[in-house]
C-alpha cells in the first residue's frame, strides 16, 4: 500500500535564488504514481511564472530522482499541501478530478476583522493575468476570532481554481488576507509586520484530499502550519489546526 512520506525525508537540491540559501521542502505522502509536497511560503511551484532557478517543482524532483508533473497551483506566498504527479497517465486522471471538482482542496487564510460563521462567495474573477472574468466559487468556515486583534482565522474552500481566487474573494467580503500586498491593506500589513513579525502571505493549504488515479481510494494529506505563519497566530491566540471536516469532493 502507499505510505506517508517518513519525517525527514530528503530535500530536494536545486540551485538556490541569488543571494538566497535553498528552502528545504518536506515530502509529505510519496507512492508510484503521486506525491503530495509541503511547500514553504516564497517559493514558486515552477519557473512558467518567472525564471527563479529554486522552484518547487525542481525540489520534488530531485528528492525523488525522477521528473514530477506539477498538477494545481499555488501562488509563491502561499504555503502548504501541492501535489505532484510522477507518470503522464496519473497526470491526466489528476487534472481530470481538478476539471470536475472532485478534489477537496482546504486554506487557512488569516484574515482582517470579524469574519462571518460560514458562507459562500459566488463572484467572477479572471481565470488567467489579464484574462476574461469567469464564475469562481468559494466556501468559507468560521475558525476562531482573534481576542487579541481584530481578525479572525477561517477555512476556505475553493470549489474553482481562478487567478488569486481566495485572495480575491475575501476581499471581495471586506475580509482580506493579512499579508496580502496585491489585494489587501498595506496599513494592515504593516500592522503585523510589525506587531506579530507577519511577513509573507497568511494563506495556507492546510488539507488535500483526491481519489488515487491508479487506486481510486481517497487520500487525504494535511500539512501543519509552518512557523512563519503559526507563530503569529499563536500570539493572536488562534489554533493552528481546524477541525476535522468531510473532506469527501464538493
Amino acid at each position: 500500500m502507499p505510505v506517508p512520506a517518513p519525517e525527514g525525508a530528503p530535500s530536494a537540491s536545486a540551485a538556490p535564488c541569488t543571494n538566497t540559501e535553498p528552502r528545504p521542502i518536506t515530502l509529505l505522502y510519496v507512492d508510484d504514481d503521486v506525491v503530495v509536497a509541503d511547500k514553504p511560503s516564497g517559493l514558486l511551484v515552477h519557473r512558467g511564472w518567472d525564471n527563479d532557478d529554486d522552484v518547487a517543482m525542481f525540489r520534488v524532483r530531485d528528492a525523488l530522482g525522477a521528473y514530477v508533473y506539477p498538477i494545481h497551483r499555488l501562488d509563491r506566498g502561499t504555503s502548504g499541501a501541492l501535489l505532484f504527479a510522477r507518470t503522464q497517465e496519473a497526470a491526466a486522471a489528476l487534472h481530470a478530478s481538478f476539471e470536475a471538482r472532485q478534489v477537496d482542496k482546504q486554506y487557512l487564510a488569516l484574515v482582517r476583522g470579524h469574519a462571518p460563521e460560514s458562507g459562500v462567495i459566488d463572484h467572477p474573477v479572471p481565470k488567467s493575468e489579464d484574462g476574461p472574468r469567469v464564475p469562481a466559487l468559494t466556501r468559507f468556515e468560521l475558525v476562531a476570532r482573534s481576542p487579541v486583534d481584530r481578525c479572525s482565522l477561517v477555512l476556505a474552500r475553493p470549489e474553482t481554481g481562478r487567478l488569486h481566487q481566495i485572495r480575491r474573494h475575501l476581499r471581495h467580503i471586506n475580509h482580506p488576507l493579512v499579508g496580502d500586498v496585491a489585494h489587501g491593506s498595506g496599513v494592515i500589513n504593516r500592522h503585523y509586520r510589525a506587531t506579530y513579525a507577519l511577513h509573507r502571505l497568511a494563506l495556507h493549504a492546510y488539507r488535500l484530499a483526491f481519489d488515487h488515479p491508479v487506486t481510486g481510494a481517497r487520500v487525504a494529506i494535511e500539512a501543519p502550519v509552518p512557523d512563519d505563519l503559526g507563530a503569529a497566530l499563536d500570539q493572536l491566540g488562534l489554533p493552528r489546526t481546524a477541525p476535522q471536516t468531510d473532506a469527501s469532493a464538493s
